[in-house]
């Protein structure tokens, strides 16, 4: 969700509204917090990564220098404006001194740097999301004291990241052993000769390859939970590839930008309300930015569920992301304080009911205009243009000779209707009588497979 993003608005007054999210981990040493940073480095498709101790105020921001031959003055960019619309990881984040972390206070909410400096007046962008490690102030984390002792960070800071997460270091005898127990796998772990054999293969040959969706599965390469699991004698499950992660990223954030809906609203109003009126213990203040937060939070999860609009499940969701990051607490994270879940289900399914009938009623107007459409057209391109007309086939057969069929009318949809994306129930229904949901079903998970189209949860995108 960090990487997803929320969704960037530009107001008509002038007013931004950034997207990015940031985050902070603060806890005990060896947590694998900087293994955490390295990770989100390989899979966002632009990462910088600084360190609180070597990073100063002009290094994140900008710099004026002066060239040595001609005396003239000229503006370099530091790593905050060179990671526009991508991400920065800081390490050590609490070695940096209090006057370079002012510095970047504009660019965590404002997302601009504004300087003045030899007669430099500009203002650069720096649309990036945040994601910074940081140490306690004892070394490691006391549970005997407040949150804001161990930090010891400013709430103007501490206001702008949007999700503070405690990291400790829990005594727990069956997590230690798989902790080992993977560490031990990835000393014991060589790639095979046949891996290494291709590894210089050319280039452009893997760039025509379809991209693979999950990591081969390997006995020493499982994980501290897969770990867990085979000791339980549960089943691994599979791990995504990151080239997979990169693109599905990329085509979330460029294709979709959800919209809030008037339920989803009033849920995050509510929520954001209970969160203002608690009394238990905070990690970080309870600010009008963390409604913001709410909204961003629910909007990434609508992007990973690529879909258009933020429902109530969306921000449900949401609430146990920002709930277990205020409280450090998978209890307290739930969802019981924000109201009842089946009711919003039921709401969920009431809205999707009203979406389905609002489209039946327009596919008479659709079917008319269509009819008439055919009227004015040869024979041959009426036949082309309804493939339902043709022979009557069961599922299952002949389905790969019909194809090229569905192909086709899946390409001029998307033309006509200027879209993107169609449910395979509305395909079926456009098809008309001549074709099953299961035959359908069947082509077009062959279309996905072939890297043509993308389905997700009953969905087929365009590629």
């Amino acid at each position: 969700m960090g990487l997803l993003g929320g969704v960037e608005k530009n107001l008509a007054n002038g007013a931004h509204l950034r997207g990015d999210i940031n985050i902070l981990m603060v806890g005990d040493p060896s947590c694998a917090k900087s293994q955490l940073l390295r990770v989100v480095m390989s899979t966002a498709p632009l990462a910088i990564n600084t360190t609180g101790r070597g990073s100063s105020a002009a290094g994140l921001t900008a710099a004026v220098i002066q060239d040595k031959d001609s005396g003239e003055r000229r503006l370099e960019a530091g790593a905050m404006v060179l990671a526009d619309r991508g991400v920065v990881c800081i390490d050590e984040f609490d070695k940096m001194t209090d006057q370079d972390r002012t510095a970047i206070h504009e660019v965590m909410e404002q997302q601009t740097v504004t300087v003045a400096k030899a007669g430099i007046h500009c203002t650069l962008n720096a649309r990036c999301s945040v994601i910074a490690a940081s140490n306690p102030v004892y070394g490691q984390y006391d549970r005997d004291k407040k949150p804001h002792e161990n930090i010891a960070l400013p709430d103007s800071l501490l206001s702008r990241f949007d999700l503070l997460y405690i990291v400790l270091d829990k005594m727990d005898a069956e997590l230690d052993r798989a902790i080992s127990a993977h560490v031990l796998d990835m000393h014991r772990y060589r790639k095979s000769a046949e891996a290494e054999a291709f590894d210089g293969d050319d280039m452009m040959e893997e760039e025509h390859q379809a991209t693979q969706v999950y990591e081969k599965k390997e006995k020493l390469m499982r994980g501290a939970a897969g770990a867990m699991r085979a000791n339980k004698g549960e089943a691994v499950e599979d791990f995504l590839t990151t080239d997979f992660c990169k693109k599905f990223i990329h085509f979330a954030k460029q294709t979709k930008k959800p919209k809030l809906t008037n339920a989803a609203a009033e849920m995050i109003a509510r929520q954001y309300a209970d969160l203002r009126d608690t009394t238990s213990t905070q990690s970080m203040p309870i600010t009008a930015r963390c409604l913001e937060t709410l909204i961003r939070l629910s909007a990434a999860h609508a992007k990973s569920r690529l879909s258009s609009k933020i429902s109530k499940r969306d921000v449900t969701e949401a609430a146990k992301v920002l709930g277990f990051a205020l409280t450090n607490d998978v209890e307290g994270a739930g969802i019981n304080e924000y109201g009842d879940e089946e009711m919003d289900v039921e709401m969920e399914g009431r809205d999707e009911v009203d979406e389905k009938s609002a489209e039946v009623e327009a596919e008479p107007q659709k079917r008319s205009v269509r009819s008439r459409r055919r009227r004015n057209k040869p024979a041959a391109d009426a036949t082309a243009d309804a493939p339902q007309k043709k022979s009557h086939k069961k599922a299952g057969e002949g389905g790969s000779d019909r194809t090229p069929e569905l192909t086709t009318f899946l390409n001029k949809h998307f033309r006509a209707n200027r879209a993107d994306s169609i449910k395979v129930e509305q395909l079926v229904t456009l098809l008309g009588s001549g074709w099953t949901k299961q035959e359908v079903e069947g082509i077009v998970n062959d279309l996905h497979k072939a890297n043509k189209v993308f389905v997700h949860q009953g969905e087929i995108h365009q590629l």
